[in-house]
């Protein structure tokens, strides 16, 4: 009787081994789980992100007040027949305010 149950108990072992500690483990899983977690979040940032450029390479391509919008905001271009005013605020400028 003490043969068998120390046979099952072995067996029993063998067989929860690589169920546990093997190379398709439990642990194993739960790892792998956690990497498609962080990936699949980072695939949505990433998705974000192109819907995002892909609307605005769309509106660069269809209309022209994206284009004059950038060429306003980042090139400081005016249109012909504009005249351009710069409005300083004197508090953002302390050097040029106190020789007033």
């Amino acid at each position: 009787m003490r043969w068998l149950t120390v046979t099952l108990v072995t067996v029993i072992l063998a067989l929860q081994w690589p169920l546990w500690f093997g190379k398709g483990s439990w642990l194993r899983v739960w790892q792998l789980d956690k990497q498609l977690q962080e990936q699949r979040a980072t695939t949505q940032k990433l998705v974000a992100r192109n819907a995002a450029l892909d609307a605005e390479v769309r509106d660069l391509k269809q209309g022209s007040d994206a284009i004059e919008e950038r060429a306003r905001n980042e090139l400081g271009m005016i249109r012909n027949g504009e005249v351009f005013f710069q409005l300083l605020d004197p508090s953002k400028n302390p050097s040029r305010a106190s020789h007033r």
